[in-house]
């Protein structure tokens, strides 16, 4: 099978200080390469109404069962994501999950600095990839982690203090993959497809690609000028979100307008990106999303995006396409390969895949 491949990025200087230290000694002074060009940041949003999911019986053929399926069908025609509940994992377990993360970005910056990414790589310890000089950076920094498939894990940026991050996220990571799978099959359920129809192009869940990207989002000084991170909608099939049990900060663009996304205690913000757009005929929205920054408090998630393995290929599902809906996208092959180079553009590469 096909090697998990990152993206070849040239950048055109190294990457930026960690936003960490730039928070520490900002005294409200910050490089311009972090101001948002698309105007002043609105903080006063109405929230999104997410739907929620109860995952324990979605499975079933119940009544109770055939109404969360509708809800997930719905869920992801209208805003892409959804609030899963029910999903098996302990509050408990989802606290120790959030808790390595904080304590590793807790750590003092030598520690961290261990970890680092190298130019030229997204994985590891660092933030934006800066691929152009006019580029807006993001408010955030990152740790993010290959975690599948397992033999593709490079363990020098899996940190080894707190002493519990690898095995928590591996735990974590390992259930995903099976909540993966679980969810692909109802959406497929939800269109009356064949329940593995979305499955088979998605590939086998062993080789399939999933990174893990923990996110710190330091206390900004203008978060009316200042994005945690620049809209762009995900690559990937699928992407499960640990929210921040206390900060929000996500947003996500409906019908031309920005609202803010709840949250849900103990759910996991589950959202479509566009190889489930393409492989539904655009039944399903990948959602274009951005997080805002906050100008007292730190914010800190957990994003793991579940993607087909490089050697699939990804394209409607034939009963998907008919007089009624032509098909809507070309066969695409290692979508990710092209996806981060257009989001610092900010562009949306699903628009190349349209016919």
């Amino acid at each position: 099978m096909a090697a998990t491949t990152l993206p070849s990025m040239v950048e055109v200087e190294s990457p930026s200080k960690p936003v960490q230290e730039l928070a520490k000694n900002s005294r409200n002074e910050f490089p311009e390469r972090y101001i948002y060009k698309g105007g002043n940041i609105d903080l006063s949003l109405p929230v999104l109404d997410v739907p929620v999911v109860d995952l324990s019986l979605l499975s079933s053929s119940s009544p109770a069962g055939e109404e969360q399926l509708i809800k997930l069908n719905s869920a992801l025609n209208f805003c892409g994501c959804f609030q899963a509940i029910n999903h098996g994992m302990t509050s408990s377990f989802l606290d120790q999950v959030h808790n390595v993360g904080k304590q590793f970005f807790a750590l003092p910056i030598e520690e961290k600095q261990k970890y680092s990414r190298t130019v030229d790589d997204i994985e590891g310890y660092g933030n934006d990839s800066v691929l152009s000089e006019n580029q807006t950076l993001d408010w955030t920094d990152r740790l993010y982690l290959i975690v599948n498939p397992e033999d593709q894990r490079k363990l020098k940026f899996w940190p080894k203090n707190p002493e519990s991050f690898r095995e928590t996220l591996h735990e974590y990571t390992v259930r995903l993959g099976l909540l993966n799978e679980f969810i692909l099959k109802a959406m497929a359920r939800s269109l009356s497809l064949e329940e593995n129809s979305f499955l088979n192009q998605y590939g086998d869940g062993d080789r399939a690609t999933m990174m893990a990207r923990y996110n710190l989002y330091p206390p900004c000084p203008r978060p009316d000028l200042i994005l945690g991170v620049k809209p762009h909608a995900d690559g990937t099939a699928i992407t499960f979100l640990l929210q921040d049990k206390e900060v929000e900060g996500l947003q996500v663009l409906k019908d031309d307008q920005w609202f803010r996304v709840p949250i849900v205690p103990n759910a996991l913000l589950v959202n479509v990106g566009d190889q489930a757009e393409i492989m539904s005929n655009g039944m399903f929205k990948s959602p274009l999303h951005r997080v805002v920054t906050n100008s007292e408090r730190e914010r800190m998630t957990l994003a793991v995006f579940c993607t087909p393995g490089s050697d699939k290929e990804v394209q409607p599902v034939e009963e998907l396409i008919g007089e009624n809906r032509p098909r809507l996208y070309k066969k695409v092959k290692n979508y990710v390969d092209i996806f981060f180079q257009n989001y610092q553009q900010g562009k949306r590469p699903i628009e190349a895949a349209k016919i």
